[in-house]
């Protein structure tokens, strides 16, 4: 029987199951069937959601880039970005993937007027008086690995805090670092493809 839960993966916490003698990783947070997984990954210094499941075709609808679904991610970025930076963003700039030049595709980019409403981290990111960390919001149609962190950085602005918000229409509104929700084929999917 197929089973779907949505978490909220906290900070330096590695998106596996497998145990790892110098990290925490998923298995130190969430109980869950040997055979459900992480629908691809956040990196260990990024948080936010992620999905679990042990139903392969949704895996594959997920990751597969010929269908391209939208990911929301909350960035902190180091310095008083530009309008500037964020055209380059939402235009495709050149990042290296695995050695390789790759453009990204064309997104949207724009600054937070406000702080997002979201956990803090712990332990926070190391605060500067003399030097601003806006947010930005940033909704991409790819995945590649580190591909965010890699964008800012480019444009001048390296991220200090990453949060993935929302995956189509499945968001982490009220839910916390460390939570499980779970859901019915059903609903995920109407979520995630309208089905």
């Amino acid at each position: 029987m197929f089973q779907y839960f949505i978490v909220y993966k906290p900070y330096q916490v590695l998106s596996q199951f497998s145990t790892d003698e110098q990290k925490q990783t998923l298995k130190n947070y969430f109980d869950v069937a040997k055979d459900i997984y992480p629908v691809g990954r956040l990196d260990y210094d990024s948080e936010g959601l992620l999905i679990l499941t042990n139903d392969t075709s949704l895996n594959h609808r997920l990751l597969h880039p010929s269908f391209a679904h939208e990911r929301e991610y909350y960035v902190q970025v180091d310095g008083n970005i530009t309008s500037q930076a964020l055209q380059q963003l939402q235009n495709g700039i050149d990042i290296n993937i695995d050695g390789r030049n790759y453009r990204t595709k064309k997104c949207t980019a724009y600054l937070l007027d406000a702080l997002p409403d979201i956990p803090p981290r712990n332990p926070p990111i190391r605060f500067r008086k003399e030097i601003p960390a806006p947010w930005i919001r940033l909704i991409l149609t790819e995945g590649k690995n580190r591909q965010v962190r890699k964008m800012t950085a480019k444009v001048g602005f390296p991220t200090l805090r990453l949060i993935r918000y929302r995956i189509e229409n499945i968001t982490l509104e009220n839910v916390q670092p460390g939570d499980m929700i779970e859901f019915s084929k059903q609903s995920i999917y109407q979520k995630l493809f309208n089905e």
